[in-house]
């Protein structure tokens, strides 16, 4: 728990809460937008779909969302497809604190490994990644821009 915070909750959000997890998403996001010439991934994404066929997690303060994390669980491991902190809460290692959750619902599951990709822009996204054990797997082009896959092995 981080210090002189209000109450932590994370919950699997529902379908019918999609229009938060886009908002929390977008607001996260938008300042990559510029960056990129276009809307990042995860802005695009359809999430009451994705609430319905995968695990979205809200990170709640005080009952309030302020970060989203979605999983993908897959044969050989978990996808992180997407993890936004409110602007308000970010740089309060509340991103790290869904990284770690993403990591404990992967070893429950009993995945050997997670795995995320971010685009090669949002560098100090790659850097913390590298820092919290994640290394780069590969780099694929990606509507103009290279995307980095990055995976982190789960201890037994």
């Amino acid at each position: 728990m981080i210090a002189n915070t209000p109450p932590i909750l994370i919950r699997r959000a529902s379908p019918d809460e999609a229009d938060t997890v886009a908002a929390l998403t977008d607001a996260a996001y938008a300042k990559y937008i510029s960056r990129l010439g276009r809307k990042p991934q995860p802005m695009t994404s359809d999430y009451r779909l994705l609430a319905t066929e995968h695990h979205i997690w809200l990170l709640c303060l005080d009952d309030q969302p302020v970060g989203v994390l979605v999983l993908m669980f897959e044969p050989e491991a978990v996808l992180i497809y997407s993890v936004a902190v409110s602007l308000a809460y970010q740089k309060q290692g509340w991103g790290r604190h869904l990284l770690a959750w993403a990591e404990h619902q992967a070893q429950q599951a009993g995945a050997p490994r997670l795995r995320l990709y971010t685009n090669e822009l949002m560098a100090e996204n790659i850097a913390l990644y590298k820092r919290l054990g994640y290394e780069e797997t590969r780099r694929e082009p990606y509507l103009g821009s290279i995307l980095v896959h990055m995976a982190k092995p789960l201890g037994g």
